[in-house]
C-alpha cells in the first residue's frame, strides 16, 4: 500500500532524511515517533506531495508521488495538525466545497452523508463551524480527509487539545478506521500511539532508530527484569537488603505507599522472586505485594533516544 526507499532530504546542510525505507500494508495503523526536528513532519509532508525529496520514491497504492502527484494524492487523506476549516461555513456547505475541490466523483449528498455517519457529525451538520467545539471540528476535518473514500490517511497530532472524554473518542474512531483504510499517525503522545497503532517507527535525526509491531517492540524493549514490591518494615533496611540479593542490578525507591509500607521497582539480570521471597522469609519484613512490570512504550523510546539501546538502527523498515 505505502513504499517509500531510500528517502533523502536536506535543508542547506542540514541532514533531515537520511535515507529511509519502510513499507505498509493494507489496514495497517502506524505510528510515526520522535523528538521535534526528528524528520516526523519532512517525511509526511513528502508523503503528501507537499515537499519534494532529494532522493528516494514514495508509492501510495501503486502510483509515484512524485512522477504522478496528482494519482497518488488522490490515494490520500490528509489531516493536518490545524485543521483547514472554514470557520464561517456551516459543516455541510464545508464538505461539499471540499467534495468538489477535489473532484470526486462519487453521489455528492450520500458519499457526504455517509462520511458524517462514519465521524459521528450527522447531528451538527447545519451548524456553523465556529460555533463548534474543539472535538466536533476535528471530526469536520477528519471528514475532509476521508471525503473520496481514500485507501491511506495521514494524520498529523489529531487529538491534540482536545479534553480527555474527545481524546478517548477519536482514538476509537482511528482505530474504526484502520479496518478500511492504512492509517499512519505522527503524535508527541507515546500512550496514544500504544493505544492507536499496530507498528510503530521510532526516528530521530532523519534516521529510522528501531521499528516494529507495537506488542513486540514492549515485550523485547529491555533485556532486564523489572518487579514491582511492597514491603512492609523500615525503608533503609529493605532497600538496603534488596541491593544484595545476587541478580539485582538497581533499586528504586517509590516512597510510603501506606503506614510503613514501601514501593520498590527492583531490576535483576535474571528471574530472582523466589530469592526476594527466601530472603524477606527470614526476617519480619512482610512482602505485601510482588509483580512483574511490563515495559512502557516510553521507556523503550527514552532508551533509544538517548542512545541506550541501539534498534535496528539499519534505517530500514518492513514491519
Amino acid at each position: 500500500m505505502i513504499k517509500v526507499k531510500n528517502l533523502t532530504k536536506t535543508y542547506v546542510k542540514n541532514k533531515a532524511l537520511d535515507d529511509i525505507s519502510f513499507s505498509l500494508n493494507e489496514g495497517d495503523i502506524l505510528g510515526f515517533l520522535g523528538p521535534n526536528g526528528a524528520g516526523k513532519s519532512t517525511t509526511m509532508n513528502i508523503l503528501t506531495g507537499y515537499l519534494s525529496a532529494d532522493s528516494g520514491t514514495v508509492e501510495i497504492d501503486g502510483r509515484d508521488i512524485f512522477e504522478d502527484p496528482a494519482g497518488a494524492k488522490k490515494k490520500i487523506g490528509y489531516l493536518p495538525e490545524i485543521p483547514p476549516l472554514y470557520n464561517d461555513m456551516t459543516v455541510e456547505g464545508y464538505l461539499e466545497f471540499m467534495f468538489k475541490l477535489k473532484k470526486i466523483k462519487l453521489p455528492m449528498k450520500e458519499h457526504i452523508s455517509a462520511v458524517c455517519d462514519t465521524v459521528r457529525i450527522t447531528d451538527v451538520k447545519g451548524r456553523i463551524i465556529k460555533h463548534l467545539s474543539k472535538g466536533y471540528r476535528q471530526r469536520v476535518g477528519l471528514a475532509q480527509a476521508l471525503l473520496g473514500d481514500p485507501p491511506v490517511l495521514i494524520l498529523d497530532e489529531p487529538t491534540v487539545g482536545l479534553d480527555p472524554q474527545q481524546i478517548i473518542e477519536i482514538r476509537k474512531l482511528i482505530r474504526s478506521l484502520g479496518k478500511k483504510h492504512t492509517v499512519i499517525l505522527s503524535s508527541h503522545l507515546l500512550s496514544e500511539v500504544q493505544a492507536v497503532c499496530d507498528k510503530i517507527i521510532i526516528i530521530n535525526k532523519g534516521r529510522i532508530i528501531t521499528s516494529g509491531l507495537t506488542d513486540q517492540l514492549t515485550s523485547t524493549g529491555k533485556s532486564t527484569n523489572r518487579i514491582e514490591l511492597v514491603i512492609e518494615g523500615r525503608m533503609p533496611s529493605v532497600y538496603s537488603m534488596l541491593k544484595r540479593i545476587d541478580g539485582i542490578t538497581n533499586v528504586s525507591e517509590r516512597g510510603e505507599c501506606e503506614k510503613g509500607c514501601y514501593s520498590y521497582i527492583a531490576e535483576s539480570s535474571k528471574d530472582v522472586r523466589r530469592l526476594i521471597f527466601r530472603t524477606f522469609a527470614k526476617t519480619d519484613y512482610n512482602i505485601l505485594l510482588m509483580k512483574p512490570v511490563s515495559v512502557s512504550l516510553e521507556d523503550i523510546y527514552l532508551d533509544i533516544i538517548s542512545g541506550k539501546s541501539e534498534g535496528e538502527n539499519n534505517n530500514v523498515s518492513d514491519i
